[in-house]
């Protein structure tokens, strides 16, 4: 899935879980599906009206099979950029870990609490 493993996956979520929290992961995952559902349905929609334009004008199915195939990659290219590049989620996340960990390492004292 995506070229990416198993463990990277739980680290991901695990990161997704601690930037929006436990109570808006299923708002964001309900509103993913719901998007992910309204582009199937748009595509089935523009596919049968190039079919429909096609029986009508009477090209063949050689050229039919191209259009779909045209459209298809066009979709994929749209749910790319619709989920993003999750590497740059995981390097950002990473960068700002790093900053954490120096600022931590640059306190110099003992540590007051605050109450």
């Amino acid at each position: 899935m995506f070229g990416i493993g198993g463990g990277e996956l739980v680290f991901i979520l695990f990161i997704v879980l601690m930037l929006f929290g436990a109570d808006k992961v299923p708002e964001i995952a309900r509103t993913m599906g719901k998007a992910m559902a309204q582009l199937k349905n748009a595509t089935n929609d523009i596919k049968s009206e190039i079919q429909k334009g096609a029986e009508a004008n009477g090209l063949d199915a050689k050229a039919l099979t191209d259009i779909t195939g045209n459209i298809n990659a066009e979709i994929n290219n749209a749910k790319t950029n619709l989920l993003g590049d999750t590497t740059n989620l995981l390097g950002d996340t990473t960068h700002e870990i790093e900053k954490v960990k120096e600022d931590i390492d640059s306190i110099s004292g003992p540590v007051k609490r605050q109450m």
